[in-house]
């Protein structure tokens, strides 16, 4: 697809289940997909079938919530609220290693470009690396305090490699980010977006929203970091979706991005597109949403409404489609090239 040309959506193809699906992972070049869910299920998906269907595998995993998952050529891995990190067989469905992997509630998963290391991090603040062939501990990487401003209890939400795997992104609930290198594991440099974090003294008394999601542009020259503006209502997530980026050259901030009244909530995960003409963004508050950003203008291009809180997506190699899940519910979107970016959005056809 012409990164130049914006798109429409031609066709959506919904998959309804009774979980929650909070983590994925396609498999290259293809709409198989792997998913994380709330009834602690790993569910297998060829969303490019006629009638798809989330198939579970059956052997024992986790106890808990499914929040992470990766993939490399030869294993599926997942982590979840039970502490745990596992390897599982993509062929067989089988689990072929578990263990502890964190001492708290265990947030994401991440395989390197190359990969041979899996990042996991948890609400114990730590980033641990693993080998992906022998399962063994490389690193713990530890800069993340455990506490907030506040002093509630913080949590680390994410984690993503650069595109080159030379450097690994991680970030917190107040909205810290910390950049490490993935040779020496040392750090290399800290960013902070506090505007992610609210502190609420009189409702509940405890610190919502935080850095949910992470993104390197293709050239690594610049992070995007999403969550959500200053909220007012705790059980809702009432506020617009926010992405600020940053300059990794300068450290320095370049533009926060507030999301419209279609794209409410937390922004739970990004994806550029393979040349970095534009970048695509997904959450919800209850209900879910995409938006589109054009990264030349710094701009959000277009919000297109889903029928479900969107918790993780791909977009695929040739970027026209995207596989999407959440709440009860996975959507594939198919894509098709429609007008220049220029446009006024009031002009796209509706999706």
């Amino acid at each position: 697809m012409d990164a130049q040309l914006n798109t429409n959506f031609v066709s959506k193809k919904e998959l309804s289940h009774k979980h929650i699906a909070f983590s994925m992972a396609r498999i290259h070049g293809s709409g198989h997909y792997y998913h994380g869910a709330s009834d602690s299920g790993v569910y297998q998906v060829d969303h490019a079938a006629e009638k798809p269907e989330a198939k579970r595998f059956t052997a024992e995993g986790h106890s808990s919530y499914v929040l992470g998952m990766a993939l490399n050529s030869r294993h599926l891995f997942t982590g979840g609220w039970d502490k745990n990190l596992i390897w599982w067989d993509r062929e067989t469905g089988k689990a072929i290693r578990k263990q502890k992997a964190h001492d708290k509630w265990l947030r994401g998963v991440e395989v390197s470009p190359c990969g041979k290391q899996l990042a996991t991090v948890s609400d114990d603040m730590v980033c641990r690396i693993w080998s992906t062939e022998t399962g063994s501990l490389l690193a713990e990487l530890k800069g993340h305090k455990a506490q907030t401003p506040t002093n509630y209890p913080s949590m680390l939400f994410c984690a993503r490699y650069s595109p080159d795997g030379s450097r690994l992104a991680t970030g917190d609930k107040v909205g810290h980010v910390i950049i490490w290198d993935t040779e020496s594991f040392k750090p290399l440099q800290t960013l902070d977006a506090p505007g992610h974090y609210t502190w609420d003294p009189t409702a509940r008394r405890h610190s919502i929203g935080g850095l949910r999601s992470i993104a390197f542009t293709p050239d690594s020259k610049q992070l995007y970091t999403g969550g959500i503006h200053k909220i007012g209502n705790v059980d809702h997530l009432a506020a617009k979706a926010r992405i600020e980026i940053f300059d990794l050259e300068t450290s320095e901030s370049l533009a926060v991005l507030s999301g419209g009244d279609k794209s409410k909530g937390l922004v739970e995960h990004m994806e550029f597109q393979r040349d970095g003409k534009w970048l695509v963004a997904g959450g919800g508050d209850h209900k879910g949403w995409l938006m589109f950003v054009d990264p030349s203008q710094s701009k959000i291009i277009r919000e297109v409404p889903l029928p479900m809180h969107v918790h993780e997506f791909n977009l695929n190699e040739v970027g026209n489609q995207i596989f999407t899940v959440g709440h009860e519910k996975s959507v594939r979107l198919d894509l098709q090239v429609c007008r220049p970016l220029g446009q006024a959005q009031s002009t796209w056809p509706s999706s």
